[in-house]
């Protein structure tokens, strides 16, 4: 039986760059209602930031698509990430996920999803080829004490 989310939103975005930054910071607000600790609020930017990036630079290099940012949270404090495109595709999952591994040029560091393993506590890849890629993330994150009134 699948969990139902205690709350999610989707977000919708031309894969420009300039959206990059607006992906990783609505997600940092969606997520601060689980009350994140600074360091577990960067792991989320970062790991959002790395996804869309490849989805931007790599799913479609010669032209503009659309990327799909979703990020619902679950109980026990579980954040899942999941962003998606409908680009080009990776042709070997298993190569573009080694480190220093990467098809976009010298300026590339072939490090997104060795990054995004390391920030969140769950990564998984599908793609096809012309079809497009998906990326799961999920993150625990720690629960802390309520203030009483």
């Amino acid at each position: 039986m699948r969990t139902k989310a205690d709350n999610e939103i989707t977000l919708e975005f031309p894969s420009r760059s300039s959206n990059e930054g607006f992906a990783r910071s609505a997600v940092a607000c969606f997520a601060a209602q689980l009350d994140p600790t600074l360091n577990e609020l960067e792991d989320i930017k970062t790991a959002v930031s790395e996804a869309v990036t490849n989805a931007i630079v790599h799913a479609y290099p010669d032209s503009i698509g659309k990327v799909w940012v979703k990020a619902r949270i679950f109980p026990g404090n579980v954040l899942e990430l999941t962003i998606k495109d409908h680009g080009r595709g990776i042709p070997d999952v298993e190569r573009a996920r080694e480190p220093m591994f990467t098809t976009g040029g010298e300026e590339r560091s072939g490090m997104g999803f060795t990054i995004m393993e390391s920030f969140t506590d769950q990564l998984a890849v599908r793609s096809a080829s012309g079809k497009g890629t998906t990326v799961t993330m999920k993150k625990k994150l720690a629960a802390r004490m309520k203030a009483s009134k």
